[in-house]
């Protein structure tokens, strides 16, 4: 088998695009395996999750329907195995779109790669 190396686009494009997919297809444990054991994990809800549980929990009440659009603005090596990805989503709900900016972090382990930090805000219209 041959070694590969991945970038920190493609680690982070790649784990967004397993998440779009699980989101739109309602699969709220397949979302939850993305993340690591012990993810940070920052949605809509006022405090923050601490692990797969809390993020299947999140999706689970998600409305069937859901999508997610997004465009990766940036991303950056923070330390060997550990990426930093920045997105703008834009999220299609049922009754109505939401945009957010989206903040990630990746680590990389013997499993591959998987996010241990999750946090959206909001885009309010000035």
């Amino acid at each position: 088998m041959s070694h590969q190396t991945t970038t920190a686009e493609e680690a982070v494009r790649g784990l967004l695009d397993e998440w779009a997919t699980g989101i739109a297809e309602h699969r709220p444990r397949d979302v939850a395996a993305l993340f690591t054991p012990d993810a940070l994990f920052q949605g809509f809800d006022p405090t923050p999750g601490f692990d797969r549980d809390y993020v299947a929990a999140y999706y689970s009440k998600q409305p069937v329907g859901l999508t997610a659009d997004f465009d990766l603005i940036a991303t950056r090596e923070l330390a060997a195995g550990v990426v930093l990805g920045y997105a703008r989503v834009l999220f299609a709900r049922p009754d109505g779109p939401v945009p957010v900016f989206l903040t990630v972090v990746a680590e990389r382990s013997q499993d591959g790669w998987a996010l241990s930090h999750y946090h959206v805000s909001k885009i309010l219209e000035a």
